[in-house]
């Protein structure tokens, strides 16, 4: 039973730093404005993450919508702070 019990708390604590060393945003920079074919308006953002890559954001409906990505539509967020986390996973 002991020996249960330091299996499952190496496990949990494995499971912990690997959550530790996922990358996270740095700093977010503004980029360019812009309109897609259709006429709606993006701005354009770079997310530089701990990793040292950079990834881009795309803000539309006057930034209240945060997407992954150079003018994409998927991987939407309504905080740009959750956008940059998931842009830098």
């Amino acid at each position: 039973m002991k020996k249960l019990s330091q299996v499952a708390m190496a496990t949990a604590l494995f499971t912990l730093s690997l959550g530790a060393a996922a990358a996270k945003p740095t700093s977010i920079t503004f980029e360019s404005e812009g309109t897609n074919p259709e006429g709606k308006a993006y701005a354009l953002y770079s997310v530089k993450c701990s990793d040292g890559q950079t990834q881009p954001l795309t803000a539309w409906d006057n930034r209240k919508t945060w997407c992954v990505g150079k003018m994409s539509v998927e991987g939407c967020s309504k905080k740009q702070i959750r956008a940059a986390k998931d842009a830098c996973k």
